[in-house]
């Protein structure tokens, strides 16, 4: 037994393991499976956690794109769909997302929450009965509401037009302390000022005697139909391959490794599923940034990310025209310059104007669902349309974000449509409104998966119950944002951090009672 965070690669490994009945393994080391951990250990369990990234202290993380992102990002950040018409900004290494993520933090709308209940039989999911979870949760990160004088000045340009406009925004919530405001959220914090899963919650797992093993990727879940039995888990080499596999040993298993991996965990596993909804109704929350170009100087790059935020656009309503979060968003060098269209002198322009340029983004609170399918190596493929309704308003989303820019006083808009969109008033915005959208037109982005393994009371039309135990296999749970049902319409982790909580106490009454 150890009492700190160990590699696999290390003498301290898994073989020790391999002769251990842990009373639950749980996958993954982000939001949701650290809180599992966390408090499933506090309640008295044997707790393994095992992760198939490496454990990056804050001296290591040199805010260099090149060397961040490989680190911080499956596939250096280069995941995306089938069609690459989505890329998909996906966490790997101890800490999950959290590590790379802007902490942000806000509920679940409560519009969406009593659907859940409605719609989907989680009777237990109304805000009022979620309000201690996310209560615990922000005393714990030590979420606070941002001030007026944390706005970097692309915030700062954004919430100007939103006020010209007259629309709905306002400051959010972090989870941050001792913020040096240097901008690379994105890229792991050097300060360690993040209060995040990595800093706060693995180590108060750790300490009430969870063991947490970094570079094993979880390769199946073991069970003989009814119950699970541990997990078949490989080294991971410093190239990313696998290296000898070794057989664990559990009561139970939390799968949390994401809304693109669990299911494609439980698919490889061949985990009972009479009803094929595993990987059926994945939600991407899709999103687009739009650039503005001002005379003002503005280096975005600066200060802390996404303070800001404009409901306007955002309906919970099924069907609703308008269903966008907008906020700010920006990127370093390099990932600026890979989402920017356009060739040669357009596209070295766009470089020239990095300095001068504010970018507003569009967030689809989506009614599409994807597919997550898995090949025979066990790594996931995703497919994923955009509904017609989606599309439209992805669209109108978009062209909100371009009159947002305008009224906050951009010289010109930009939309990084496939044939590149500019517009320097808000009446040349109107073919926004027409445009035909198909695969790359424009790039979208997502930062949100969830929805994948979906909690239900119906095992028909839902993978697992709404305390996260699996339908159809005794002893399985699932602790992140596979479970929800739908979309959340904007950021998921303290509602993950919130599930990781709940699902744990779960697990450990159904230990506990047989």
């Amino acid at each position: 037994m150890t009492d700190s965070i160990v590699s696999a690669r290390s003498g301290l490994g898994l073989d020790p393991l391999a002769s251990t009945l842990f009373d639950v393994i749980v996958v993954g080391s982000g939001a949701g499976g650290a809180m599992f951990a966390k408090e499933a250990a506090r309640l008295g369990l044997s707790v393994l956690v095992l992760e198939a990234g490496s454990h990056h202290l804050p001296g290591q993380m040199n805010q260099r794109e090149g060397d961040m992102l490989p680190r911080l990002f499956y596939d250096a950040g280069g995941r995306c769909t089938d069609d690459g018409a989505v890329m998909i900004l996906h966490g790997i290494g101890i800490g999950g997302s959290t590590v790379h993520n802007t902490n942000l933090c806000k509920r679940a709308p409560d519009e969406v929450l009593r659907k859940w209940v409605t719609d989907y039989g989680c009777a237990s999911w109304t805000p009022e009965q979620l309000a201690e979870d996310y209560a615990a949760v922000e005393s714990e990160l030590h979420v606070s509401p941002l001030r007026a004088d944390d706005e970097n000045r692309n915030n700062a340009i954004m919430r100007r037009g939103v006020e010209t406009l007259g629309w709905r925004g306002g400051l959010l919530a972090h989870n941050r302390i001792g913020c040096q405001r240097s901008g690379f959220c994105e890229l792991g914090c050097a300060y360690n000022a993040k209060e995040n899963a990595a800093k706060i919650v693995l180590p108060e797992a750790l300490r009430l005697g969870a063991q947490v093993v970094a570079d094993v990727r979880v390769l199946q879940i073991r069970h003989d139909g009814k119950r699970v039995q541990g997990v078949l888990a490989a080294v991971r080499n410093e190239d990313g391959s696998d290296g000898r596999a070794v057989q664990l040993q559990s009561k139970a298993v939390c799968v949390a490794g994401s809304a693109i991996l669990s299911p494609a965990l439980l698919l490889f596993s061949q985990i009972p599923d009479p009803h094929k909804q595993a990987g059926r109704s994945l939600r991407l929350h899709p999103g687009v940034a739009v650039g503005g170009r001002f005379a003002e100087p503005v280096e975005a790059w600066k200060g802390i990310p996404q303070s800001f935020e404009c409901t306007e656009k955002l309906s919970f309503a099924e069907g609703a025209e308008d269903r966008c979060w907008l906020i700010p968003a920006f990127a370093h060098p390099g990932g600026f310059a890979g989402l920017q269209p356009g060739f040669g002198r357009s596209h070295a322009q766009a470089m020239r104007d990095y300095a001068h340029t504010a970018v507003v983004a569009a967030m689809l609170h989506d009614e599409s669902r994807g597919i997550v399918s898995v090949d025979g190596n066990g790594l996931p493929k995703v497919h994923y349309e955009l509904t017609a309704a989606d599309a439209k308003s992805l669209l109108r989303g978009i062209k909100a974000c371009a009159e947002i820019l305008l009224a906050a006083g951009a010289e010109q808009v930009m939309v990084p449509l496939a044939r590149p969109f500019t517009a320097k008033s808000t009446s040349e915005l109107l073919p926004l409104l027409s445009h035909r959208y198909r695969p790359l037109d424009p790039l979208l982005t997502s930062v949100h998966p969830m929805g994948s393994l979906p909690m239900g009371r119906d095992p028909r039309r839902a993978v697992v119950d709404e305390h996260g135990r699996h339908h159809q296999l005794g002893g399985l749970s699932v602790a992140d944002g596979s479970l929800f049902p739908t979309s959340i319409g904007g950021p998921p982790q303290l509602t993950i951090y919130a599930t990781g909580r709940r699902v744990a106490h779960a697990a450990a009454h159904d230990l506990r009672h047989g």
